[in-house]
């Protein structure tokens, strides 16, 4: 299972923040949880990284305040919780950290697989799948705790906790399920000004539906609070040092914790890594070539195969074909055997979300093949399962938590349409097919009613262990750029490459690549630097 839930930073769905991204495979089965969105960019170019002002990330002070002490000095009540060989308990931390008050304390669910031996037990293997708005309780029980490599398993206590607003812990909502079925219909290229008011009044609602449900919340989920509370249990379950596995976003959250707390860094692996140091228009105009890069592999894949939906031609003729049937889709809905129908916005996440993973590729090809035909119930399928609906139409948290997490943690890239109507052009050059679902998509956050708290930063956390980069050279929603941005800024890391396709590389059947991850979690040995593996 591949619990993607991309940085938002990932894909592109409309409906939601920016930047989603999603997580590492933990099981035998290759299929991923969910797709990602694309996260809030512009027109700058990305080159412009070269001269970025970003300031370091400046660690707190070792010495934990007399008022945390009671969060860090709290005993968990562990609990059986109804999946075999699993606990949980919940942890509570402050709903914000420069004021707490008990009153207002959070409850984050957590739950663990304690070490299974044989083998000296090495402490806890914290671990989170991305995002931001996957639950890492989920990702325990589906995937790691049963799916990493045995060894790691024997030797570690593996634990996740859902961040703050996510899943099970103080759940963000925003729309009603049937309003939610509206916003991911709404039209995400928008033609005409009468289109473009649509559009930003969907934004609009989905963000005055997140203040009029959370209120104080939106103002507290940022990744810094989340890392911070990563802080607390790591000393609730007695470990001096956190070690961790993060995926997309999740490498952004592990980095986070680093630069704040360096001091107490163990074994952190950082896989398919988000770069800080971007602005949102840079990340999400780096997301869009890097979905564009994915969708030619899948072509060039697809083309070779009698059976192609894209035809038999080059790369450029399936963009043109792919491009041709949105448009059509756009025009004419197609019929899905059920009320809804196939528009243009889920038919383009539905392909979108088969760019995680080349596993995906058959499913694609098979769901497009349909929808030209007619039935677009396999591409609708496709696109619910990017956005966490289920069969009942029930919608999971991850779309609002998401919104919720990167809207506050960097500054929206547009004021206003005409600045992201004005972008366009750009977004196309990165992608000819999604560029234009790409630019219109980073309206999101100019609508959140909480100004950010966050801005582009770099991470260096001087004085911290070695930690562990790995980056995947075709990854559509953290390009191979951001995983050697981010090795390069900390001071610590060693990046280790995969040149292959698909999103995070670890548990995702590189056998080089998982030994040397194994390696380092269990022996502390750092793979040679600049090792590349396939």
């Amino acid at each position: 299972m591949d619990t993607r839930r991309l940085l938002r930073t990932g894909g592109v769905a409309f409906a939601t923040a920016a930047l989603l991204l999603s997580g590492c495979s933990g099981s035998d089965d290759p299929e991923p949880e969910r797709g990602s969105e694309p996260s809030r960019s512009s027109s700058r170019p990305s080159d412009d990284r070269a001269v970025s002002p970003a300031k370091p990330l400046q660690p707190l002070p070792e010495a934990i305040p007399a008022n945390l002490e009671p969060y860090y000095e709290q005993k968990l009540s562990w609990k059986e919780c109804g999946v075999s060989g699993f606990q949980c308990a919940e942890l509570r931390v402050p709903l914000d950290y420069a004021a707490p008050k008990r009153s207002e304390d959070l409850k984050l669910a957590v739950t663990r697989k304690k070490a299974s031996g044989p083998g000296k037990r090495l402490g806890v293997l914290h671990v989170n799948p991305g995002g931001p708005g996957g639950s890492a309780v989920d990702y325990v029980q589906l995937a790691a705790g049963v799916g990493y490599p045995a060894p790691v398993r024997a030797r570690y206590d593996i634990v996740g906790m859902d961040p703050r607003g996510v899943a099970r812990s103080e759940p963000i909502e925003c729309l009603t399920d049937k309003e939610m079925d509206e916003y991911v219909r709404t039209d995400a290229t928008p033609d005409d000004k009468g289109e473009i008011d649509k559009l930003a009044a969907a934004f609009e609602k989905f963000a005055e539906g997140c203040e009029k449900r959370e209120g104080d919340l939106l103002g507290h989920v940022s990744t810094v609070e989340a890392a911070r509370d990563m802080d607390v249990l790591r000393q609730v379950l007695g470990d001096d040092k956190l070690t961790y596995v993060g995926a997309s976003y999740g490498t952004y959250l592990g980095a986070t914790y680093a630069g704040l707390f360096p001091s107490r860094v163990g074994r952190l692996v950082l896989d398919g890594a988000m770069d800080p140091s971007l602005t949102s228009e840079q990340l999400n105009l780096d997301q869009t070539a890097g979905f564009d890069t994915a969708f030619t592999a899948f072509a060039e894949d697809c083309v070779e195969l009698d059976d192609c939906p894209l035809g038999n031609g080059s790369v450029k003729e399936a963009g043109e074909r792919l491009s041709a049937f949105f448009e059509k889709t756009d025009d004419r809905p197609i019929a899905t055997g059920e009320s809804r129908k196939l528009t243009e916005s889920l038919a383009t996440i539905g392909v979108l979300n088969a760019m995680y993973t080349e596993y995906y590729w058959p499913k694609l090809r098979s769901a497009l093949t349909a929808a030209q035909k007619g039935d677009g119930a396999e591409l609708l399928s496709l696109a619910d399962d990017y956005y966490e609906r289920g069969a009942d139409g029930g919608y999971g948290n991850i779309m609002y938590a998401n919104a919720a997490v990167n809207c506050l943690d960097l500054p929206a890239p547009f004021k206003n349409p005409a600045e992201a109507e004005k972008a366009v052009p750009d977004f196309r050059k990165a992608s000819e097919v999604f560029g234009r679902n790409f630019a219109w998509a980073a309206l999101n956050c100019t609508y959140w009613p909480h100004p950010p708290t966050g801005e582009p930063h770099r991470i260096e956390a001087e004085g911290a262990a070695p930690i562990l980069v790995v980056g995947t050279t075709r990854d559509p929603a953290t390009p191979y750029k951001w995983s050697q941005g981010l090795a390069e800024q900390l001071s610590s890391a060693t990046l280790l490459t995969y040149e292959g396709d698909g999103h995070t590389a670890y548990v995702r059947g590189s056998d080089c690549v998982d030994s040397a991850v194994n390696a380092y979690l269990l022996r502390g040995k750092v793979p040679a630097d600049g090792k590349k593996c396939s």
